[in-house]
């Protein structure tokens, strides 16, 4: 098993979400899919009220040439979002209450799709229904269940539970014995890890 924990704005946790399930799949291993929110890390870890490829520019620009290579070498469409970063709160509680039916990560990529392909704004629930409509969810639900308190509570644990753990960017996946990866590039290290360091898979991974 591994966690994916991922952040609707960050900007490599796209090429991470469209490979991950398949790459996963291809080794034997279980994804948990672990929507969070980067802001509160920033903040707390480092200071920042924005994004560093904002803050740093030289860095930001390297970052969209590296993205660039990143989604033609994996077949990815990719256009520059008009704003960066965009409000996530609303598409991440969304993704939270729709984990116990199965349907977070469709909708996950959909909204990746949205932000980095379609220019869409993302913290629009016009934007978000026909999203939800297409992995087959009733969109006046979800946004009810999302703005409850259940799910506002399990979304702020997420960052509580990232925080302890050490994540700091996304995305980040996890291995059942706790070891940290950071990065789309480090996922193939992370499933190796998570194949051959760990005793406790789920019934049908090895070991």
């Amino acid at each position: 098993m591994i966690e994916f924990w991922y952040e609707f704005a960050s900007t490599y946790s796209y090429p991470a979400a469209m490979r991950v399930e398949r790459m996963a799949e291809a080794a034997g291993v279980r994804v948990e899919w672990k929507p969070f929110l980067l802001g509160p890390l920033f903040h707390a870890q480092q200071g920042l009220t924005d994004s560093p490829f904002n803050v740093f520019p030289v860095k930001g620009q390297y970052m969209w040439r590296d993205l660039a290579r990143v989604c033609a070498e994996e077949g990815l469409p990719l256009n520059h979002p008009s704003r960066f970063p965009r409000n996530t709160l609303l598409a991440a509680r969304v993704a939270v209450a729709g984990l116990d039916d199965g349907w977070t990560a469709d909708f996950s990529r959909k909204v990746y799709e949205a932000n980095f392909v379609a220019d869409q704004d993302i913290s629009s629930p016009e934007v978000l229904a026909p999203l939800l409509e297409e992995v087959g969810a009733s969109p006046a639900e979800v946004f009810e269940a999302a703005g409850s308190e259940a799910v506002k509570a399990r979304l702020k644990d997420h960052v509580n539970q990232a925080k302890a753990r050490g994540v700091f960017g996304s995305p980040s996946f996890i291995t059942a014995d706790g070891e940290l990866f950071w990065g789309n590039d480090r996922l193939e290290q992370a499933l190796h890890w998570a194949t051959h360091h760990t005793n406790s898979n789920s019934p049908g991974e090895h070991a």
